[in-house]
C-alpha cells in the first residue's frame, strides 16, 4: 500500500480550504493510500495493444442551424405583466 503521511493529508486540505478533525484526517489518509495503491496496479497493465479510446458510445454532435423555431406573438407579449418593444420585460439577474 501506498504510504501517504497525515501531513500530506493536512497539506491537501488546507489548499482545498477544507476544514478536517485528526479522526476525518486519518480516515482520509486511509482512504487516499487506497486509492492510490488502486492507481498502481493500473500502471502495471499491460496496454501496449490497447488502441486509445477517447468515448464508447458512438454519439456525435448533433448540429443544426440556430433559426427561431416559434415567434412569440404581440398578443402573448401583451399579456405579460410587463413588456417593452414587443419583448418581455423581467428583473435583473445580476
Amino acid at each position: 500500500m501506498t504510504v501517504v503521511t497525515s501531513d500530506a493529508v493536512r497539506q491537501l486540505a488546507a489548499l482545498s480550504a477544507i476544514a478536517l478533525t485528526d479522526e476525518e484526517v486519518e480516515d482520509l489518509r486511509v482512504d487516499i493510500a487506497i486509492i492510490l495503491t488502486y492507481v498502481a496496479q493500473l500502471s502495471e497493465l499491460d496496454t501496449d495493444n490497447v488502441p486509445p479510446t477517447y468515448q464508447v458510445t458512438d454519439l456525435e454532435n448533433v448540429w443544426r442551424e440556430d433559426t427561431i423555431q416559434h415567434e412569440l406573438t404581440t398578443e402573448i407579449v401583451q399579456l405579460a405583466p410587463e413588456a417593452i418593444h414587443d419583448q418581455f420585460k423581467v428583473p435583473k439577474v445580476l
